[in-house]
């Protein structure tokens, strides 16, 4: 007997519980981070490590866009690469978060040339660029739904840095402050691209499992930072270490 799809509704509540368990936002790192728990050398690690998933993203769209005949659909994804990658002159994603860098006391050349990146982190994010590259468009998108879950985590990030951290300002959190307006917008068309394009209960499982594959690279990410850098400390071959590439 074929298995029955959920009903949309069903269905979309199947993938918003996988968001509910498995999101990042319950990662002690972030509740440490949130809270002012961290260290100032812990907040550094944190930035050099997420600006190398923040450079990936647009790479990954673009190879995305690649495998994309659907002209509308290459329309409205492609904001996503120039949320990320801004104009020629100004603006974007990455160009915010190098100002979060400077802020925290690192040298923008130093992160933007990703030495320091943890090999876990380098590993979970090529994972993800080639997972996009590779997969079906279906749970290609899919696992973009992470955003549906993001509002949150920035605005209590927002939030938490300003509470407790003396390097926090509009122009050091502007990063976060974008992504309100930006991701919502993002997931909105990609949650409804899913629901309208899942019509089996095979493409609603492959689609399912793209999405939890995504909460388990950002998880790793956080991992890797808590092993190298909390405890017990290990920083691995090649990981930032403090005092390397300050202002």
């Amino acid at each position: 007997m074929i298995p029955q799809p959920d009903t949309r509704d069903t269905f979309e509540a199947r993938l918003r519980r996988i968001g509910e368990e498995r999101y990042h936002d319950k990662h002690p790192f972030h509740h440490r981070l949130h809270s002012g728990g961290c260290t100032m050398d812990q907040v550094r690690a944190w930035v050099i490590n997420r600006f190398y998933y923040q450079s990936r993203i647009p790479m990954k769209d673009a190879a995305f866009l690649s495998r994309v005949e659907d002209p509308d659909l290459r329309r409205i994804w492609r904001s996503r690469i120039e949320d990320h990658d801004g104009g020629v002159g100004e603006g974007g994603g990455i160009r915010r978060w190098l100002k979060l860098a400077e802020g925290v006391g690192l040298d923008p050349d130093y992160v933007a040339s990703t030495r320091g990146v943890l090999p876990a982190t380098r590993f979970a994010v090529d994972a993800y660029v080639r997972f996009v590259r590779d997969q079906p468009l279906l749970p290609a998108v899919a696992s973009s739904l992470t955003e549906l879950f993001a509002p949150a985590i920035h605005q209590n990030r927002i939030a938490g840095l300003l509470e407790h951290y003396d390097f926090a300002n509009d122009q050091t959190i502007a990063y976060f402050r974008h992504r309100l307006t930006e991701a919502p917008k993002d997931v909105d068309f990609g949650l409804n691209w899913v629901l309208d394009h899942a019509l089996t209960a095979a493409d609603q499982d492959a689609a399912a499992a793209a999405l939890t594959f995504k909460t388990e690279v950002l998880w790793a990410m956080l991992d890797a930072l808590d092993c190298a850098y909390v405890s017990p400390g290990r920083i691995p071959p090649g990981g930032w270490t403090p005092a390397e590439g300050l202002l």
